[in-house]
């Protein structure tokens, strides 16, 4: 599963001298409104999703040749409160940038209301072979990728990982099989929640536990580097019904 994406040296070193990446203490929610400007944020989202500029290199999608992404020394990043780590015994399977909306409903449409969380919609991009030598330019992603709409082309196809929404308004749920690949499933339950650095815009980072699983191993996920997705303090001027766009890194932790 770890094998998809390839980012070459040489496109890194452009886009990592492209615009300033975020300290550790920086939100990375804030990225796209101080440090990018909108031609490096398209230039670093699409050469990274997209293969824009033709020098990321697409490896094998067989999920066994985990060779080809070394996973060694890749360090996730910790929230603000910590959060748990992973379990003994788990090792890192596969990181992925997600991109969609936070949903949300609201009662009435007052400043009486608040509004209420609804699950989440997002595409999972592999991003697992930068988890480890460019850990910076990961965790800046959700800021640049808030930028734009889900990718959608047949080129931004070949990247995907998967698919993340909810079974209810309590399980979140990663359906990793695509028509390119069958990595599996996972239905989990939300064990730890940490406030994001700009809490106020960025939704909170968590660890998620599984609770059932289809054709794979993956036991635990962490939502982390969170851009966008909090909704208004009230229901004051909202439908019934309203999402807020979103990005974030997963981090999913499986059993050997």
């Amino acid at each position: 599963m770890r094998s998809i994406l390839l980012v070459s040296s040489s496109l890194l070193a452009t886009l990592t001298s492209a615009y300033v990446i975020p300290s550790a203490s920086e939100p990375t929610g804030l990225v796209n409104k101080r440090q990018l400007n909108p031609l490096n944020a398209a230039v670093a989202f699409r050469a990274i999703v997209e293969r824009f500029t033709g020098d990321a290199k697409l490896a094998s999608t067989d999920p066994t040749a985990s060779s080809i992404c070394n996973v060694n020394g890749a360090k996730m990043p910790a929230a603000p409160t910590p959060l748990p780590d992973p379990s003994a015994g788990l090792i890192l399977d596969h990181v992925a940038v997600g991109r969609g909306t936070q949903n949300y409903t609201c009662a009435d449409n007052t400043a009486n209301s608040i509004p209420a969380a609804n699950g989440a919609i997002a595409s999972l991009f592999n991003a697992t072979c930068m988890a480890a030598p460019y850990p910076q330019l990961l965790s800046a992603m959700p800021g640049i990728a808030l930028n734009f709409a889900v990718p959608d082309s047949t080129v931004a196809e070949t990247f995907l990982s998967g698919h993340h929404l909810f079974l209810d308004k309590t399980t979140p749920f990663f359906n990793l099989d695509t028509d390119s690949h069958q990595w599996g499933t996972v239905s989990m339950s939300k064990t730890n929640s940490a406030n994001a650095p700009n809490a106020a815009k960025d939704v909170a980072w968590l660890k998620l536990t599984a609770k059932d699983t289809t054709g794979t191993t993956i036991s635990e996920v962490y939502r982390v580097n969170t851009a966008g997705g909090q909704p208004p303090a009230t229901c004051a001027g909202m439908p019934a019904n309203f999402e807020v766009q979103y990005s974030a890194v997963y981090w999913m932790w499986a059993k050997p």
